[in-house]
């Protein structure tokens, strides 16, 4: 029986906001869970693909709740998450972040209430924090977000007909106002504050630029994943997690893109391979 869990998630169409449709992210879900099957030991019944309607705030969050209670019990050594869809921005309600607003992830069902983005139709970088914290150090957890962390980034190079940046803007201008002033600041990721020993965290881009969601060799794709994926199969996963970032960054750069991926992790976990 397999110790191996993942959760791959890719949405392009949103309910309540056809206008920010995306083309590429259902492909990235679909191309991660691949390379676990090919490259990484999964079986396809160790991976649940949530796509579009399916990939609901509560189906997302049902997932991962049951894989880290899989992973207290025992039953699971190695997690992967894997998120391509919209990023956005709320404020920060708990005071735990020195600029006041936190990163935040866009379901399928986003919807705003009174001016903001509603706590039941969004995920917040806090809980996802929370929910990997509670994942003992022996047990691996993997993740991978191919979204937008900011709004500061966007710049003409990513205003291409071919490419669109995966971000939303806060739901009306007193949201925007809250957060906007706020953007300017380095990597910091809430994701593996306590938790550490155990997770690796890929980012698409840094906290003050977006990502890109582009048509590349006829198919459309986040920038990140379908390099990430290309760079893994051409080395055959025979390459550390650092050489890997260094190469996706070097193709990000090559085809005009201004995201540079990110990579946070233990020293131990970089010279190694993935799995």
């Amino acid at each position: 029986m397999s110790n191996r869990k993942a959760l791959c998630v890719g949405i392009n169409e949103f309910q309540n906001h056809p206008g920010n449709a995306l083309r590429g992210c259902v492909n990235d879900a679909r191309q991660m869970a691949g390379v676990l099957e090919k490259y990484l030991g999964f079986s396809s019944a160790d991976i649940t693909l949530l796509t579009d309607a399916q990939a609901t705030r509560a189906a997302i969050m049902a997932q991962l709740a049951d894989m880290v209670n899989g992973a207290r019990s025992g039953k699971y050594a190695y997690l992967v998450f894997s998120f391509s869809s919209h990023g956005t921005q709320v404020a920060d309600r708990n005071g735990d972040e020195p600029d006041r607003y936190d990163e935040a992830f866009c379901p399928t069902d986003l919807a705003e209430k009174n001016g903001q983005w509603d706590p039941n139709h969004i995920i917040v970088d806090d809980e996802l924090h929370e929910l990997f914290a509670q994942v003992p150090d022996n047990v691996l957890v993997e993740v991978y977000l191919d979204t937008c962390h900011s709004g500061t980034g966007l710049k003409a190079m990513d205003l291409m007909p071919d490419r669109q940046p995966r971000y939303i803007a806060p739901p009306s201008m007193a949201a925007c106002n809250e957060v906007l002033p706020l953007m300017a600041r380095g990597l910091r990721r809430r994701v593996t504050e306590k938790a550490a020993k155990n997770v690796v965290l890929w980012a698409a881009c840094r906290d003050n630029q977006t990502s890109a969601d582009a048509r590349i060799d006829g198919t459309y794709h986040g920038a990140f994943t379908y390099y990430w994926v290309r760079e893994l199969a051409a080395a055959n996963n025979k390459v550390s997690r650092s050489e890997l970032l260094k190469k996706v960054n070097a193709d990000l750069g090559a085809n005009h893109y201004t995201q540079v991926a990110q990579l946070e992790c233990p020293a131990r976990q970089r010279g190694t391979t993935l799995g």
